[in-house]
C-alpha cells in the first residue's frame, strides 16, 4: 500500500506544478484555459469553475492544460477556421507562447530549488571530514560481506598508506572487480582483508562512471546554513541534477548506457514506495530529482512537448505568421508518435523489471 500511496503522492505533485506552471503563465497573458486535468482520460471526476473545467482522470501518465486555440496532442482543430479570437493561444505574441509553453519546466525546476532549499536550511552545509574512517556500511555490498564496520580506520591498500579519505576512494575505484588486500584498525588492533571492489555506476566530479565499489561512507558533519546560503545550494543541487540528467540522455544517445535503465511508472512507484519508508525527506529528494528529469524532458525540442510547441512559437515569431495548420499537424503527429514509442520502451522495462 506504501508504494501506491506514495506514486500517487509523487505523481501527484509533479503533474500539478507542471500544469499549474501553464495555467498561471496563460492566465497571466490572456490565454483562456478550457481544460486543467491531473492524468490523461477517461475522467474520473470533473467539475467546471468559470470558463475551465478541472478534471482528474484515471490514466497516470501525467497531465494537461488544454489551452484555447492551440494545437496540442489532442489533434483539435476545429478552431482553425475561426476568426482568431483575443483569448486564443495562437492571438498571442510568439515570446507569449514561448512563456506559456517553458512554464510548466520553470515550475518543476523551482519546485526542485524549494526542496532542495529547504533541506539545506534544515540540515546545513556538509562537511565531509577526510579521515580515512569508516562511517557507514551499505547492506549487500562487499564491505558488509568482508565485515568491515562503522568506525574501522583504513590504514593502507595494497600496500599503499592511506592518509585521507579522497586518496582511498581514488584506488579503490580505480580497481573494480580486483581483489585488493586492506589493511584496518579495530579497536587498536591491526587487521587485515581480501576485498573485491564491484563495478557500479556512480557520480564522480558531476560525472556518471563505472568505478569500483566497496559501499563504505565517510562521516560527514554539518554547519548551520543561513538564508542565503541554503537558497545558493538549492539552486547549485537543482544545477547539479539537471546537469547530471543531460549527461545520463548522453550516455543513452551514444551507447554507453543501456535503455534497458530507462523507467516509467513502475520504476517510478518502487523508488517512491523505498523512499517513503525512509522518511518524508527522502521522498521529498525523490520529488526534486524527478522534478529536474521532468524539466530537462519537456524542454527537449520533440514536437508534442513543450520543447516542441517552443520551437514552433519562435519560428512563427521569425516568419511573423502562423504555420500552416497542416504543418502543425503532422509535427504533432511525428511527436506523438515518438512519445508513443518510447511510452511502448518504458513499459517494456517496467514489466522486465517487475517481473525479475
Amino acid at each position: 500500500m506504501i508504494y501506491i500511496i506514495s506514486t500517487i503522492v509523487v505523481l501527484g505533485i509533479l503533474v500539478f506544478v507542471h500544469e499549474l506552471g501553464h495555467f498561471i503563465a496563460a492566465k497571466l497573458v490572456g490565454i483562456r484555459v478550457e481544460t486543467f486535468s491531473l492524468g490523461f482520460p477517461p475522467k474520473i471526476v470533473s467539475k467546471k469553475y468559470g470558463e475551465t473545467e478541472y478534471c482528474l482522470s484515471w490514466i497516470p501518465l501525467g497531465g494537461y492544460v488544454k489551452l484555447a486555440g492551440m494545437m496540442d496532442e489532442s489533434m483539435d482543430n476545429e478552431f482553425v477556421s475561426e476568426p482568431i479570437k483575443d483569448y486564443e493561444y495562437r492571438a498571442k505574441k510568439w515570446w507569449e507562447k514561448v512563456f506559456v509553453t517553458s512554464a510548466g519546466v520553470i515550475m518543476n525546476l523551482l519546485l526542485a530549488v524549494l526542496i532542495f532549499t529547504i533541506f539545506t536550511f534544515q540540515t546545513g552545509i556538509p562537511n565531509e571530514i577526510n579521515d580515512p574512517i569508516i562511517n557507514g556500511i551499505a547492506k549487500g555490498m562487499p564491505a558488509e560481506k568482508a565485515g568491515l564496520q562503522s568506525g574501522d580506520e583504513i590504514k593502507s591498500i595494497n600496500g599503499y598508506e592511506i592518509e585521507k579519505w579522497a586518496d582511498m576512494t581514488e584506488m579503490i575505484h580505480n580497481c573494480p572487480n580486483q581483489e585488493i588486500l586492506l589493511e584496518y584498525i579495530r579497536n587498536d588492533e591491526i587487521k587485515l582483508v581480501k576485498i573485491t571492489p564491484k563495478l557500479e555506476q556512480t557520480v564522480v566530479d558531476g560525472k556518471i562512471m563505472d568505478v569500483g565499489l566497496i559501499g563504505i561512507s565517510a562521516k560527514i558533519d554539518y554547519r548551520p546554513a543561513n538564508f542565503g546560503e541554503a537558497i545558493s545550494s538549492g539552486f547549485n543541487t537543482t544545477y547539479f541534477w539537471f546537469k547530471l540528467t543531460v549527461s545520463s540522455l548522453g550516455m543513452l544517445i551514444k551507447g554507453e548506457e543501456s535503455v534497458k535503465n530507462v523507467g516509467g511508472l513502475i520504476q517510478i512507484g518502487q523508488l517512491a514506495g523505498e523512499s517513503a519508508k525512509n522518511g518524508l525527506m527522502s521522498l521529498f529528494s525523490l520529488i526534486a530529482i524527478l522534478s529536474v528529469n521532468l524539466a530537462f524532458i519537456n524542454i527537449l525540442p520533440i514536437p508534442a512537448l513543450d520543447g516542441g510547441h517552443i520551437i514552433i512559437a519562435i519560428i512563427e515569431g521569425i516568419i511573423r505568421r502562423e504555420l500552416n495548420v497542416k504543418i502543425k499537424m503532422v509535427i504533432q503527429q511525428v511527436g506523438t508518435f515518438i512519445l508513443l514509442g518510447l511510452i511502448v520502451l518504458v513499459m517494456i522495462n517496467d514489466a522486465f523489471r517487475l517481473f525479475n
